[in-house]
């Protein structure tokens, strides 16, 4: 490091890129690489230009690199909720990712029952005050509407989790329609035939897809659904829709059911064990969807149908940058990942 002079204790003036450069010995695009995360800078370089900072006591001002570069590094990510295990984990995940190429997150819960243009409007304005470079839409409902609004704004977004009948938008989603096939497939093979389906969001697309696919199955082998009730996503909705079908005559009763997804399957487990004294899988077999971590805690043991957390959230995050960094609009892209089952104890062996 070459000698240059340094700045008294009680000077006030601001000390600048130019300043680090200068003690040293390096180039103030070295010392901007420095300190932009996951840009490349030498070993060598990085020790001395921190070593300049410390001496001349430099902070570097996050602000004035966004208005100098018109980047915030900060990507919106919007859920409905958190109660639902499986968001925590794929909120890690992306985190990790975006954290891996210099950017960070930035959380907003949209309440599902703003549903109303101008709240639409006043959400969107809200992640707009903070110059979001990206958004990821993984709200269960209202995607659609959010997106529409982001791209007339030229906001890059990438819709998770589900689709959307725009096609201009990207997204990434499981395959929940052969997820719902392999449910069905299961629990037929478990010597199931009363087969029952606890929706979530009558308007969700991976209900819907989920639904689908569990039908095509069940319609491919000569049975018919035998009942259904909607779950709405929640604890207790689904508890309600599990005693409305479960709360019935024996002979009335479903001996299966496939729940949409695994939060609302810990409701009908407990509503099964706890309230009616059915056992599981003797009485009643149950397959959910997601694999979400509580899935395979000693209490439940759900047998599950798993979405590959690391495949999404690596494909959305490449779309996203993608779109950030191209000059020009790229086109949409829709990806499409596997699922597979998960087997634990509330399905016969």
């Amino acid at each position: 490091m070459r000698k240059g002079k340094t700045r008294s204790p009680g000077r006030s003036s601001v000390v600048t890129l130019s300043d680090v450069a200068a003690l040293a010995g390096v180039s103030i695009s070295a010392v901007s690489r420095t300190f932009t995360s996951g840009a490349s800078a030498g070993k060598e370089t990085r020790r001395r230009v921190l070593a300049a900072a410390q001496q001349l006591g430099y902070r570097p001002n996050a602000i004035a690199r966004t208005l100098s570069t018109r980047k915030s590094r900060i990507i919106a990510v919007v859920v409905s909720y958190l109660e639902n295990q499986f968001y925590p984990s794929v909120l890690e995940a992306l985190s990790q990712l975006l954290q891996a190429r210099g950017y960070h997150v930035l959380l907003f819960i949209r309440n599902e029952s703003t549903s109303k243009d101008s709240e639409t409007d006043t959400f969107l304005l809200e992640m707009l005050q903070y110059q979001v470079d990206g958004i990821v839409l993984a709200s269960t409902m209202m995607s659609s509407e959010l997106a529409a609004h982001c791209q007339e704004s030229g906001i890059p977004v990438v819709l998770f989790n589900r689709t959307s009948k725009m096609n201009q938008v990207s997204s990434v989603a499981s395959d929940n329609i052969e997820g719902g096939r392999l449910a069905a497939r299961l629990l037929l093979r478990k010597g199931a035939r009363r087969i029952a389906f606890i929706a979530g969001l009558e308007d969700s697309s991976t209900s819907q897809e989920r639904e689908q696919g569990l039908l095509a199955e069940l319609n491919d082998n000569g049975v018919q659904l035998f009942g259904r009730r909607v779950g709405e996503y929640s604890l207790e909705a689904a508890s309600r829709a599990a005693r409305g079908l479960f709360d019935v005559a024996p002979s009335k009763r479903p001996d299966a059911v496939f729940v949409a997804n695994d939060h609302m399957a810990f409701a009908v487990l407990d509503v099964l064990r706890i309230e009616l004294q059915l056992q599981i899988p003797e009485d009643v077999q149950v397959v959910a969807f997601d694999n979400a971590p509580q899935s395979g805690w000693g209490g439940y043991q759900l047998t599950t149908i798993e979405q590959n957390v690391k495949a999404m959230t690596e494909a959305t995050v490449s779309i996203l940058l993608e779109q950030i960094s191209s000059e020009v609009p790229t086109p949409a892209c829709h990806i499409v990942t596997p699922v597979t089952t998960v087997l634990r104890r509330t399905t016969k062996s």
